[in-house]
């Protein structure tokens, strides 16, 4: 009777280790997620202590805060959660997509659609139709922008390069557009649109939650499974194409799975520029550039982000609420010149 003995090569135990550090920082940003979760509940413009704030969750019926942290406070951070991770998965995705790490919602354009789309809602649709339209028409921008792009960067293809090329100009164009339209609109308008342009969770409500979380849902599992092709096309389009990607239609789904999510958040949240930015990066920092590592790590990153960010905004300024984009363009704008700065350095 002969024994074997299965060996393990010393190679594998690294790739655990590795497996299990990833692991651990994925869970550690959820252990910090919920417990930034908790300090915003407690914190606002009436401070709770955080027993009454649990017992307030627990029994609601009870408690003479329910409706602060139920309807006032819980809907505003769930809604911040959702939108900090759909920005920060869709920039993830663009910026695996063109092959630049300078990539983001913002960069491309599709930020700039839902903006110019909604903006022109409110300068000239919103005494007709309910304000409930808003999101709708911000995702119908951000929608015909990423198909803008597509069409005008055909040339037997995609080229990354000359998508964010076409990304910059367009948004370049629609930003003059919206502006024009501030310009032109009555001032409660202007002033609803400028607000919004800068990011703003203020007011929201369940039924916003309950709005953006399909998108999340949907986009972020369909991202999932794209993950090994993405991987192989960060080696470029031709090892992609002799591994047996389909390059055009995975960068197609990946592209229209980017699309819905920074639609979404622009939609319920406004403008909030450079989480698509800044949180990916942060991601890959800690767990590496795998496209399936990266999006659990960069979508936490992002909820945290804009978390503190209206957490900021609602407590800092007492007794005024801050936009939440304004501490998130605060932080995002120096982030951008670094990057701009460290990639300009590694070409030469």
């Amino acid at each position: 009777m002969t024994l074997s003995f299965p060996l393990k090569h010393p190679g594998d135990r690294t790739v655990d280790a590795h497996q299990a550090r990833h692991l651990g920082i994925t869970a550690l940003l959820v252990l910090v997620l919920l417990a930034s979760m908790g300090l915003s509940l407690a914190l606002g413009s009436f401070p709770t202590p955080f027993g009454h704030v649990v017992n307030a969750l627990a029994t609601p019926r009870d408690s003479d805060i329910a409706f602060i942290v139920w309807e006032l406070r819980l809907p505003r951070i769930v809604l911040a959660v959702l939108v900090g991770a759909a920005l920060a998965v869709a920039g993830a995705t663009l910026q695996g997509i063109v092959r630049n790490p300078l990539a983001s919602p913002d960069v491309i354009g599709i930020t700039s659609g839902a903006a110019m789309a909604a903006v022109t809602f409110l300068a000239l649709f919103s005494t007709r139709l309910s304000i409930h339209w808003l999101p709708v028409s911000a995702l119908i921008g951000a929608l015909l922008s990423a198909m803008l792009v597509f069409c005008l960067a055909w040339k037997r293809g995609i080229a990354p390069s000359r998508m964010v090329l076409v990304g910059i100009g367009l948004s370049a164009a629609m930003g003059a557009v919206t502006t024009l339209l501030i310009v032109v609109s009555d001032d409660a308008a202007a002033m609803y649109a400028y607000v919004w342009l800068t990011g703003s969770l203020y007011a929201a409500q369940w039924q916003d939650v309950l709005g953006m979380l399909p998108w999340l849902l949907a986009a972020v599992p369909l991202c999932l499974t794209q993950a090994r092709h993405m991987d192989a096309m960060a080696l470029g389009d031709q090892v992609a194409h002799g591994l047996g990607v389909n390059v055009l239609r995975s960068r197609l789904v990946l592209m229209a799975c980017s699309v819905a999510l920074a639609g979404a958040a622009v939609a319920f949240a406004g403008g909030l520029s450079f989480v698509g930015l800044i949180a990916p990066h942060i991601a890959a920092r800690l767990v590496g550039r795998g496209f399936a590592r990266l999006v659990p790590a960069a979508a936490l990153l992002g909820a945290l982000i804009v978390l503190y960010a209206d957490l900021l905004g609602r407590v800092a300024f007492l007794p005024k609420d801050l936009p939440a984009g304004i501490f998130v363009s605060g932080v995002g704008a120096p982030f951008f010149v670094y990057l701009l700065h460290r990639t300009r350095y590694r070409r030469h």
